[in-house]
Parts: structure tokens; C-alpha cells; sequence
């Protein structure tokens, strides 16, 4: 395989990565609901000149599969960034780069549950182990502490961003769509901005200036629209499974992104839960053995 194809997913990741720390940068700069809203209307605006003519085409289709195409915009758009913006105000970038890797692992369990796929021997090893690294991670070095209800408000609610982001790519998968892949996006969009308006009124609304319209041409451009062409050509060239293997490097470019340009210092406690976070990702991705076969296997056959 052509090392150029490599470049796509590797691109994406991190972009990524860059956006962990302009949620940290938007601190103070805009408000999380504000950035929220206005990237996907930049991202909305910049592509319908491109895509609305291919929308209108498949207007009908679209009024059949608005409610799937409105709660994948919910989730993979409204809630997974909004979520991340807030989360922003009281973790690190590091932290929510971590936490972020976590979304292959959570579409595994995900797909067992609600696709009725088969749990695989590394999606339950790998579980449990990116399960203690995630205690590592939000005890701070100290599980214990979760016990006493210590975790950060931020660091919970990337777990909850992720979680909402892996839901996407399970449903995203169970519901079959004779839309092209651009005008599904387009839909889901349209859908985000109406869900994000809402919290975007009820304020605070923080005006565009020199100070935080950078951060929102990143977060339009670079961060929903270049990103998504390249994971979809990623996904064309190597596949699903190879393009997701890339997301395991967002701790690693989310953690030196940081350090150059917010100062952040990687602690310990970074190290080993990220460390056991990304084993059991990995775990679950090449372990892929259907755990139920080998149950069945060790069963005592009742023939005689």
C-alpha cells in the first residue's frame, strides 16, 4: 500500500489534535455556546454554494430520513464539540485528547450492544483495560479519589462527548441512507446549527473580533470541513478499521500541541492512564476473535 495513503487519516488526526488545544484557547475568548454555533453556520455556509444543488436532488430522501439525519447531527456535531467546548473550561488539552482516543474502543462496546455484534475477546479485555486507565486518568494518578466523587467537571464530560461521538459512528453505520456522503453531511449540518441555536440565544453571545475569529475560521474550516474530506478519502483508500487505528495518536499530538503552544506540562498519571487507555484501544482492534465462538467452543459438546 502506497505510503501516500497514509497521509489522509494522519492529516485528520492532527487537525484534530489542534482542535483540543483551540477548545482550550477559546477560554475566555468566546463563550463554549457561541464557538459551538458558529462554526458549524461558517462550516454550513462555506459548503452550500458546493453541495446544494446535490441536496435539492435528494430533497425527497432527505424528508424521508430527517429524524435519523437530525439525531445524528445532534450527536455527532452538536454534542460532541458543544460538550467539548465546555468540558474545555475545567480540563486540560491533554486530558480531553486522552479521553477523546477513547471513541474506538466505545464504538466497539457500542456496536455489541445496540448492533448485536459479537464482543470480542479484545473488546472485553481491551475494555477493562482502558476502563482502570480512564480511573488513572480522572483520579489523577489516584482511583481511589473517584470513590469520593473527585473528578473533574470537564474530564467527565469528555467522557460523555465521546461516548455521544462513538453512538454517531454505531448508528451512523445501522442506518443505511441513499444519500452521498457529502449530502448527509450537509443534513446533519443544518440540523446541528438549528440544535445549537437555541443555547446560542440564551447567551452569552460573544461578539466576533480579532481575539476569537481565528479560532472560529479553525474550528469552521480546518476542524468539520478539510477533516471530513479527508477521512472520508482516508476511509476510501485503506478502510474503516486501518483509518481508526490513526485516532490512537491524538493523546500523543493532543499532549505535544499543547505543551508548544499552552505550556502544559505531561504529568505521570498522564502517562499511565494514557498509556493503558491506548493499549486497550488497540487490544480491541486486533483482538477481534468473536469471544462467543470460543465460549461455545469450551462448552462440553451434549452428543454422545
Amino acid at each position: 500500500m502506497p505510503l501516500i495513503y497514509f497521509l489522509p487519516p494522519l492529516a485528520t488526526v492532527l487537525i484534530w489534535s489542534g482542535n483540543m488545544t483551540i477548545n482550550q484557547l477559546s477560554v475566555g475568548a468566546i463563550a463554549p455556546s457561541s464557538i459551538a454555533f458558529l462554526r458549524w453556520l461558517l462550516a454550513l455556509a462555506v459548503m452550500t454554494p458546493f453541495v446544494l444543488p446535490a441536496v435539492m436532488r435528494h430533497r425527497d430522501e432527505i424528508r424521508r430520513q430527517w429524524p435519523k439525519l437530525a439525531l445524528l447531527g445532534l450527536l455527532g456535531m452538536g454534542l460532541w464539540q458543544g460538550l467539548a467546548y465546555v468540558a474545555a473550561e475545567t480540563t486540560t488539552a491533554t486530558n480531553m485528547g486522552i479521553l477523546a482516543a477513547m471513541v474506538p474502543l466505545l464504538t466497539v462496546l457500542l456496536s455489541a450492544l445496540i448492533l448485536r455484534e459479537p464482543p470480542t475477546l479484545g473488546g472485553v479485555l481491551g475494555g477493562v483495560l482502558a476502563f482502570v486507565g480512564v480511573t488513572v486518568l480522572l483520579g489523577r494518578g489516584n482511583p481511589l479519589s473517584l470513590l469520593q466523587l473527585q473528578v473533574a467537571l470537564g474530564d467527565a464530560l469528555m467522557v460523555v462527548a465521546a461516548t455521544c461521538y462513538a453512538l454517531y459512528g454505531v448508528m451512523l453505520k445501522r442506518w443505511s441512507m441513499n444519500l452521498p456522503p457529502w449530502v448527509m453531511l450537509y443534513a446533519q449540518v443544518c440540523f446541528a446549527v438549528l440544535f445549537l441555536l437555541p443555547p446560542y440565544l440564551m447567551g452569552p453571545m460573544t461578539p466576533i473580533d480579532g481575539q476569537n475569529i481565528g479560532l472560529i475560521l479553525y474550528a469552521g474550516i480546518p476542524a468539520s470541513i478539510i477533516t471530513t474530506f479527508l477521512w472520508m478519502r482516508a476511509v476510501r483508500q485503506i478502510g474503516a478499521n486501518q483509518s481508526s487505528i490513526f485516532i490512537n495518536l491524538m493523546p500523543l499530538f493532543s499532549a505535544l500541541i499543547a505543551m508548544i503552544f499552552l505550556g502544559e506540562r505531561v504529568a505521570g498519571f498522564h502517562f499511565a492512564g494514557g498509556l493503558l487507555i491506548l493499549a486497550g484501544v488497540i487490544m480491541a482492534q486486533t483482538l477481534t476473535r468473536p469471544l462467543t465462538r470460543e465460549l461455545t467452543s469450551d462448552k462440553p459438546s451434549s452428543a454422545q
